[in-house]
């Protein structure tokens, strides 16, 4: 199978290509960004694609994040990843950010905890923790930091996101302290394009995955002053 993988959701710009029949990630590029993905995207995706010296119409599937992250850059994966599997006729499925950021942990050892965290500000983060197996123990959710901390402070986990420093600095005392600390701007657009390959085949095309309300809303008409 081969697999585009895209990744706007969070800090980064980034696109790879995985031939599970090689065996390997064919090529990939990641650009450390907090805006203007809608202008870098497309030009990335262009660059990945000929470096794994693969036509689009050869593709057998495409992958995106599809959230919790930014609002803005969610949309903008999403829509380039829709519209690549609209021209190819091949289906598009979303991953979350979360369950990219804990796969290579779970793969590494999925005998102990994963605490995927993302900062969601105003001391509130996304959450998920999993548990042996990779098996989902908390779903993702969006806590204030403290309720965060209940659910995560159990059996040593491994922290891992863009809220995995700020877990790990306001940890409870008596608590057994994390395992492992990675804090990363953005999933590893490769395990993106593994956790594609693995996901099963949906009608359904990838929509994001927003867990609260955009923080700005448009106005309520019926209250703007009429002239």
């Amino acid at each position: 199978m081969r697999v585009l993988a895209i990744d706007t959701a969070l800090e980064a710009c980034a696109a790879a290509v995985l031939d599970t029949g090689a065996g390997a990630v064919a090529a990939h590029e990641s650009m450390p960004m907090q805006r203007g993905q809608a202008e870098a995207l497309m030009p990335l995706i262009k660059r990945t694609m000929e470096r794994a010296k693969l036509a689009f119409a050869a593709l057998d599937r495409v992958a995106v994040t599809t959230g919790p992250g930014s609002f803005t850059g969610l949309r903008v994966g999403i829509a380039a990843a829709r519209g690549i599997a609209l021209a190819t006729g091949k289906p598009a499925v979303g991953i979350t950010t979360l369950a990219a950021y804990a796969a290579p942990f779970i793969a590494a050892d999925d005998s102990q905890p994963v605490v995927a965290a993302i900062d969601a500000r105003h001391d509130h983060v996304y959450l998920q923790v999993f548990g042996p197996g990779g098996r989902t123990v908390v779903s993702p959710r969006i806590l204030p930091l403290r309720e965060a901390l209940r659910l995560a402070a159990t059996g040593a986990p491994r922290l891992v996101g863009t809220a995995a420093t700020m877990l790990a600095a306001a940890w409870p005392l008596g608590e057994r302290a994390p395992r492992a600390v990675e804090q990363r701007a953005a999933p590893d657009i490769n395990w993106v394009a593994r956790l594609g390959a693995l996901a099963g085949d949906t009608a359904m095309p990838p929509k994001p995955f927003y867990l609260r309300a955009p923080d700005a809303q448009p106005q309520n008409a019926s209250q703007l002053a009429r002239r």
